[in-house]
């Protein structure tokens, strides 16, 4: 499958979960894959991975994404060695969880810079690239942008996600006249290495699937397919949307 052959596609978070299956499998369907991560390790083992298929993961690790000098470097080093980017996939993340009254000040500002200051940073520096090539922008938001929940105090998760669908229409706003589209994706709770500890344990795993009509987490695969779609030719009417992934959990 070479539906993405010529097409290079930045993708953050790419030692691990979800931004490591996204990595494999944009790589499969032919895209170059520029990556990055915050941990050395997890960024090598990917590209350990796909060199084991003969692929190729580009990028550099650690990159932290909340300096938006690291971020533009990131960004401006993968325009220059590859000449374009069309697919810009924001995936990386990172959040503290509290109740408001208890939550610090410093926890608070730690969730914006990691979950929505630095989809800004990428987007804007990426963003001429993205005009040039008529791209696609995909940013990965949550569930907690549509809800409330009754597990953990997810007050600046929410915040912060909410804020990703929210620019993400606006981005939609002014990519079209320049030919970008921008796409959000909300998923549920989704099994990944970082969440494995809490549906190991039987209390936590009810509370976490408490509302989900499935009865399951969701896995890395299911949110990385709409991706794909999502950055395809397939979906060129679709800016500016929103999609859950969330095995029903606002159905109700």
């Amino acid at each position: 499958m070479t539906q993405f052959s010529g097409k290079v596609a930045l993708i953050t978070g790419t030692g691990g979960g979800q931004g490591r299956v996204a990595a494999l499998h944009f790589a499969r369907a032919g895209a170059i894959v520029v990556g990055c991560d915050v941990f050395t390790e997890g960024h090598a083992e990917t590209q350990r991975l796909l060199r084991a298929e003969g692929l190729e993961l580009y990028g550099a690790a650690p990159v932290d994404l909340g300096d938006p000098d690291q971020a533009q470097m990131w960004v401006e080093n993968a325009f220059s060695e590859h000449g374009r980017i069309d697919i810009l996939y924001n995936n990386a993340s990172a959040a503290k969880f509290a109740p408001v009254a208890e939550m610090s000040v410093e926890d608070w500002r730690y969730t914006m810079r990691n979950e929505l200051d630095l989809i800004f940073y990428t987007t804007k520096f990426a963003w001429n690239y993205l005009a040039s090539s008529k791209g696609v922008v995909i940013n990965i938001s949550s569930t907690a942008a549509w809800g409330g929940s009754k597990v953990a105090g997810i007050s600046a998760h929410s915040a912060a996600k909410g804020g990703v669908v929210s620019f993400t229409r606006q981005l939609a706003v002014e990519g079209a006249p320049v030919g970008i589209r921008a796409v959000s994706i909300s998923p549920g709770f989704v099994a990944t290495p970082g969440t494995r500890p809490f549906l190991d344990n039987p209390v936590a795993r009810k509370a976490l699937l408490d509302g989900v009509l499935m009865d399951r987490p969701g896995e890395p695969e299911e949110v990385v397919a709409m991706a794909l779609f999502v950055a395809s030719s397939a979906a060129s009417f679709m800016t500016g949307s929103d999609i859950v992934i969330d095995g029903g959990l606002l159905a109700i």
